[in-house]
C-alpha cells in the first residue's frame, strides 16, 4: 500500500469514530429530554466545524499511541485513542468557532464561518461553549474509570488556558483594525507562537498518547522540550508559506500583510530593515489594499531583509537543533524518538 493510500485509509478509519462520538453527543441532549430543534441545531454545529481540516492533531494521537505501545492497536485500544484524538479537534473547533468572530473571518475551510451561516449569528459563542463542553463529556463517558482520568482533563485545561494567553497576547498586539509596528517583536512573536499554537498542537496530542501508554513523569519534560521548538518551528514555516507559498500548493491565498498578523516575516523584516525599508514597512502594512500588500512583499525580498534567504538559515538551524534534541531523547522513561522524529518528518521542507 503506498504512502497517500495508506494516510487515506487511516483518516478513513479515524473519520469512522467521528459519526460515534457525534450520536454520543446528540444522544446526550436527547436523553435529557431537548427539544428536537436543538438536536438538529447540536448536530449542525458538530458537522459544520469538527471534522472538515487537515485532522492532523486528532490523528497524531492514534499514530503516537501505536508507536509507544509498538504494535497495532486492537479494537478497543484504537477507539479510546481516536475518541482522544477526536478530542483535540473538539477544541480545535471550540477554538476556530470563537477566533473567526473575533477576527471577523469570512470563510473557514471552503465554507461560510460558523456565525456567518444564516440563522446562527451570535448564537455561535454558545455553540463554541459546547463544542468544548462536548470534550468533557466524552472524557467522563470512556476515561472515567482509567487511573489517568484527572490527567486528561488536566492537559485539556491547561492547554486551553495557554492558548488562551496566546490569542490574548496576539489580539493586543496586532489588532486588525489598528496598525502600530512599534509593538512588535521576535520576543513577543515567540511567546505567541509557543502559548497559540505548540502547546495544544503539538504538544497535547502527544502527551494525550503517552497517558495511555505509559507513568514516567519524566517523559512529558522529555515531550515538552523537543515539541514546543517543533512548534514554534511549523508556525514559522506557516507564516512563511503564506507569504511566498503557491496557493495551489498551500490550498489558500495567504492574507498576514493584509490582516496586520504579527508574523515572523514582518517582525524579521523590522528587525533588520534599513530606515527608508522600515518607512514602507509602516506605510503598507496591515492595509487593505493589494498594491500595499505588493510593495511589503517587495521589501521582504530586499537587502538586507531577504526573508527568503533567512527563513533558509532559519530552517537550517531549526532542523540541527531539533534533531540534536530527538538524539538526546532518554529512552528508558518509555518516550520514543521515532514519536518525535514522524512529526518533524511531516513539517520539515513541507511546502503546504
Amino acid at each position: 500500500m503506498s504512502s497517500s493510500t495508506d494516510k487515506a485509509a487511516r483518516r478513513q478509519k479515524f473519520e469512522g469514530v467521528y459519526k460515534i462520538i457525534r450520536d454520543d453527543l446528540v444522544g446526550y441532549l436527547k436523553a435529557e429530554t431537548m427539544p428536537k430543534e436543538a438536536l438538529e441545531w447540536y448536530q449542525q454545529n458538530l458537522d459544520h466545524n469538527v471534522p472538515g481540516g487537515k485532522l492532523n492533531r486528532g490523528i497524531s494521537v492514534v499514530d503516537t499511541v501505536e508507536i509507544l505501545k509498538g504494535s497495532s492497536l486492537n479494537d478497543e485500544e484504537y477507539h479510546k485513542a481516536a475518541v482522544l484524538g477526536w478530542c483535540v479537534e473538539l477544541l480545535q473547533a471550540y477554538f476556530l468557532v470563537a477566533d473567526d468572530m473575533m477576527d471577523q473571518s469570512i470563510t473557514r475551510r471552503g465554507q461560510p464561518c460558523w456565525y456567518r451561516v444564516p440563522g446562527v449569528g451570535s448564537i455561535a459563542i454558545n455553540d463554541a461553549f459546547m463544542l468544548e463542553a462536548a470534550i468533557y463529556h466524552l472524557l467522563k463517558k470512556y476515561f472515567r474509570p482509567e487511573p489517568y482520568y484527572v490527567d486528561l482533563i488536566e492537559h485539556f485545561h491547561e492547554s486551553t488556558f495557554q492558548t488562551e494567553l496566546g490569542q490574548l497576547i496576539d489580539l493586543l498586539t496586532a489588532p486588525e483594525d489598528h496598525v502600530d509596528l512599534s509593538k512588535f517583536s521576535l520576543e513577543k512573536y515567540h511567546l505567541i507562537v509557543i502559548y497559540k499554537t505548540a502547546f495544544y498542537s503539538f504538544y497535547l496530542p502527544v502527551a494525550l498518547a503517552m497517558r495511555m501508554a505509559m507513568t514516567d513523569p519524566k517523559a512529558y519534560e522529555t515531550a515538552l522540550s523537543v515539541l514546543i521548538p517543533l512548534g514554534k518551528y511549523f508556525q514559522v514555516q506557516d507564516d512563511f508559506l503564506d507569504c511566498f507559498g503557491l496557493p495551489e500548493h498551500i490550498g489558500k491565498i495567504g492574507t498576514d500583510i493584509l490582516d496586520n498578523k504579527c508574523s515572523w516575516n514582518i517582525n524579521t523584516a523590522l528587525k533588520v530593515a534599513t530606515p527608508e525599508q522600515r518607512q514602507i514597512l509602516d506605510d503598507n502594512y496591515g492595509k487593505k489594499d493589494s498594491t500595499c500588500e505588493a510593495r511589503i512583499k517587495a521589501v521582504y525580498h530586499e537587502s538586507p531583509i531577504s526573508l527568503p534567504e533567512r527563513f533558509e538559515v532559519y530552517e537550517k538551524e531549526s532542523y540541527e537543533l531539533i534533531t540534536g534534541l530527538i538524539a538526546s531523547v532518554d529512552e528508558s522513561t518509555g518516550v520514543k524518538k521515532e514519536v518525535f522524529l514522524s512529526f518533524l518528518h511531516k513539517v520539515y521542507k513541507r511546502d503546504k
